[in-house]
């Protein structure tokens, strides 16, 4: 199969573009590389079945070009800074929302018929239901990055009835693994691999958070578009478990050998967005017969030892 994968450089994506890869596919990579690196493609610009874009989302006349003759579209490239939202709002519209858009339009003048697309659990804001179904009341929500994800998500469900498409739309809680390259783990290890003496954790600790690994994301993911063939197809993708931020820094400190001062800030939010509380109801995913294989902990030390070993390699430019 030929797959166009956006955001391909991405944390996720590059994973992901590895495992298909690894089955045979032919996959055509779409990034601006903002944030995406190329050390992470590295590997997929080995394989002769792998082709690289360098190009933005919001240039539809390249996005068009390159997506020529794929027959399924994973969409993963967006600007996913939720705390710094409110500072660049239209950021959230272009990237994530209007991109979305082009990439829809894309596919309509190619003629591809399906989508995968990485939504988020941020759509949920706060809710009163835990663990959160998928069919959960929408709360107001809290952050510019779970808005313009919905809409995106609304878009993609309109196409899908409007233009004979299949979307398979994956609402992930905070995914963590090789390559992962922001986030409060990755914060957390910065400031410690600094000053290992002192952190502060915006947030008062408490705040209690769902993690998935990567490659069991990868495989909810490829096991939904092999199994479930409704036109629009919605999975929450988390583990069944959370943890406190101050066992996330405990793990943390125990990998590194440290004990330093912890100070708070922020109350019970680290920032606008920040959900206190994130679990998701993921019955709908198991239900195919999924089942995730790290815990949040072994997720969690596995993310530090890869970001400890990759902390001396700079970013490549593309």
């Amino acid at each position: 199969m030929h797959i166009f994968v956006t955001g391909a450089a991405g944390f996720i994506a590059s994973n992901l573009v590895d495992r298909l890869l690894s089955v045979g596919h032919i996959v055509t990579g779409f990034d601006n590389f903002s944030t995406g690196q190329r050390r992470f493609v590295e590997p997929a610009l080995a394989n002769p079945r792998f082709t690289l874009h360098a190009a933005d989302l919001l240039d539809r006349v390249q996005l068009t070009s390159a997506m020529a003759g794929a027959e399924l579209v994973v969409h993963f490239a967006a600007n996913a800074d939720v705390r710094f939202g409110t500072h660049h709002p239209r950021k959230d519209l272009e990237q994530n929302t209007i991109a979305t858009w082009n990439v829809l339009e894309a596919m309509r003048e190619v003629g591809c018929k399906r989508i995968a697309f990485s939504s988020t659990g941020s759509i949920y804001g706060e809710p009163q239901i835990f663990p959160t179904p998928e069919t959960c009341p929408f709360p107001v929500q809290t952050s510019l990055y779970g808005a313009s994800k919905l809409a995106a998500e609304g878009l993609i469900q309109a196409y899908c009835e409007g233009f004979d498409m299949q979307g398979y739309i994956f609402r992930f809680v905070s995914i963590l693994g090789e390559r992962y390259t922001h986030g409060h783990i990755f914060d957390f290890y910065q400031q410690l691999a600094e000053h290992p003496d002192r952190l502060h954790v915006l947030g008062d600790g408490h705040q209690r958070k769902s993690y998935l690994y990567v490659q069991d994301c990868i495989d909810a993911i490829l096991m939904a578009l092999e199994r479930s063939e409704d036109r629009v197809n919605i999975f929450n993708l988390g583990t069944d478990e959370y943890c406190e931020v101050n066992d996330s820094i405990g793990w943390i400190c125990e990998f590194l050998g440290v004990r330093p001062k912890i100070t708070y800030g922020g109350g019970v939010r680290g920032w606008i967005g920040d959900s206190p509380f994130i679990l998701l109801d993921c019955a709908r995913i198991r239900a195919l017969g999924w089942r995730p294989k790290l815990t949040i902990q072994q997720a969690v030390r596995a993310t530090i030892k890869d970001v400890s070993a990759a902390r001396a390699i700079q970013p490549s430019k593309p």
